[in-house]
């Protein structure tokens, strides 16, 4: 069940939660858990600890989404609509105008993505496309959650956007090996904090991203 107690017993940094923002979590975590039945949404071991494995992992960065110069959010391979989804619910109270456009090649996850944005009135754009195959895009931040790994999120943001601020990943115990690996090709500035669902994982955002010479 997500409500005040969830919020609180997961640490998550999130203030004046609305009763009605947390019943549109959880009727979400429910949907999936329904449409799992169907479509591999989310990995069955994971069903029983959906809200903390899965929407509260999502929420977490909600404090690097809620800024003013964040208008627009571009989720890549969303799936299940994690974390966008979730974003999309935390954010309409706060700034009805924030969109979250997504990317998902899949028919059938497109179709969910767009039950669950239509139900919870959510302000989303739902891509049913390759994202490795669009040119031109453009958008405020780039998040991704179990999509890729960090150096083709990188590649992605390089030659598929022409215009990003930033980019939000998920990254596993060994997050800091990779970050270092990427530095010697990329130069970037990036902001860390260690994940609220797991000890050795950590949620990261990136800026100022530009491929090195040579």
């Amino acid at each position: 069940m997500i409500d005040s107690n969830f919020i609180k017993n997961t640490k998550l940094g999130i203030q004046n939660v609305s009763r009605e923002t947390l019943d549109e979590l959880n009727n979400y975590s429910l949907s999936i858990l329904k449409k799992n039945k169907d479509i591999n949404l989310i990995s069955s071991s994971t069903e029983k600890s959906i809200n903390t494995r899965h929407i509260a992992d999502s929420a977490q960065i909600i404090d690097f989404i809620d800024k003013n110069d964040i208008k627009i959010c571009t989720d890549l391979g969303s799936g299940a609509g994690l974390p966008g989804i979730v974003l999309a619910i935390l954010m309409k109270p706060k700034k009805p105008q924030f969109k979250v456009i997504f990317y998902e090649k899949s028919y059938h996850k497109s179709n969910f993505l767009k039950e669950v944005s239509k139900k919870f009135n959510l302000n989303t754009e739902i891509e049913q496309k390759n994202i490795f195959e669009q040119k031109n895009l453009q958008t405020d931040i780039i998040i991704s959650r179990a999509f890729k790994p960090l150096p083709i999120i990188f590649d992605i943001a390089s030659n598929n956007f022409i215009k990003f601020k930033y980019i939000i990943l998920f990254l596993g115990k060994s997050g800091k090996k990779i970050l270092n690996e990427a530095l010697k090709k990329w130069n970037f500035n990036y902001e860390e904090k260690k994940s609220l669902t797991s000890g050795e994982s950590l949620v990261v955002k990136i800026s100022n991203l530009k491929k090195k010479n040579g």
